[in-house]
């Protein structure tokens, strides 16, 4: 598949990031609204780097988790 191609499905499966390749061929994702400070608390990341296509979507994934753990944390717990 082109880099081309990966940026797309990328970007399409994460409209709160721009996702662009730097010409020394490492891939990037940055947000698209500052980060809270319990974001930042929780390891959320406002850029994020990987290799190629598949270790950003794994950092990626990881940020979105991040992100609702520290969400879930300042709603308090589920109610019984």
């Amino acid at each position: 598949m082109s880099f081309d191609r990966h940026l797309a499905e990328i970007a399409r499966e994460n409209p709160q990031w721009t996702i662009w390749r730097s010409d020394a061929g490492r891939w990037w994702a940055t947000r698209h609204h500052p980060l809270s400070a319990a974001q930042r608390d929780a390891g959320c990341a406002m850029t994020i780097d990987a290799d190629d296509p598949e270790a950003l979507r794994d950092l990626l994934r990881d940020q979105e988790r991040r992100a609702g753990e520290q969400h879930r944390w300042r709603a308090g717990p589920a109610p019984s």
